[in-house]
């Protein structure tokens, strides 16, 4: 299988221990994985994956998450994963629907049957925006997406990683992110997050323990996560009550 230099295998996950050591992180192409990976490899053993073989400063292997040994070889070892479940560049609708549905229930399948712990989705507000900017959108709001978009792919993701979770085979956090700029761009935007603060939610999602952490983190639950400004679209209350999230970069 190819892949870029410093592609590394993951050793077996130490099963007796609890905390999350081994983290995945999927689309490696996309700028938002690579700055996640940046982030975590502190405190993490980060592997990045692709469909694409990328250069990488990260450990990487390339698959393209058929229902086949390589993707079982992929989540070998790994304690969690968090799935940014971006398409390619030049994926057309079709192949966006099908990486987020057919590929993406290829990897939760394969994790779930190694023993990863946990998944953390990153979704979109893009699904929730056709309602009027007046309301009080939350997440108990039932989703609208784009027909024709990037948003039912991602929504459609949201579908699969839920039938995991219900039937207890993986714990999944979503979060729904707004649009993720730098820091200096969040200012005017009401739909903008920074990169450090989805940093942050990611980071607190691989942290959460589950029942009560620091409030009650369902087998399954959706967050928004948004910017902490007074002209955000949506707030991320249940993120802070759920994670502890408190958004920096307020715009």
């Amino acid at each position: 299988m190819a892949a870029a230099a410093g592609a590394t295998a993951c050793s077996a996950s130490d099963s007796s221990s609890g905390e999350i050591r081994r983290v995945l992180i999927t689309s490696g192409e996309h700028a938002l994985a690579g700055m996640l990976a940046d982030n975590l490899s502190g405190s993490y053993e980060v592997m990045q994956t692709s469909r694409n073989t990328i250069e990488s400063e990260h450990p990487f292997r390339q698959c393209d998450l058929d229902h086949e040994e390589p993707t079982d070889q992929l989540v070998a070892g790994i304690d969690a994963i968090v799935h940014v479940g971006e398409p390619l560049a030049d994926d057309d609708m079709h192949e966006q629907i099908d990486y987020l549905t057919r590929r993406t229930y290829n990897l939760l399948l394969a994790a779930a049957n190694s023993g990863v712990r946990k998944v953390v989705y990153l979704s979109t507000l893009e699904i929730m925006t056709v309602y009027d900017s007046d309301f009080l959108v939350n997440e108990t709001w039932r989703p609208r997406p784009d027909l024709k978009g990037r948003s039912l792919a991602k929504y459609l993701c949201e579908f699969t990683c839920r039938e995991f979770a219900r039937v207890g085979k993986l714990p999944v956090v979503t979060l729904r992110l707004g649009n993720v700029v730098p820091a200096s761009e969040v200012a005017g935007d009401p739909m903008a997050v920074a990169e450090e603060d989805v940093a942050q939610a990611v980071r607190l999602a691989l942290e959460a323990q589950g029942e009560e952490s620091p409030s009650t983190l369902a087998h399954w639950s959706v967050l928004h996560v948004s910017s902490g400004s007074a002209q955000a679209r949506f707030d991320s209350k249940r993120a802070n009550r759920v994670l502890g999230y408190e958004p920096v970069h307020n715009g």
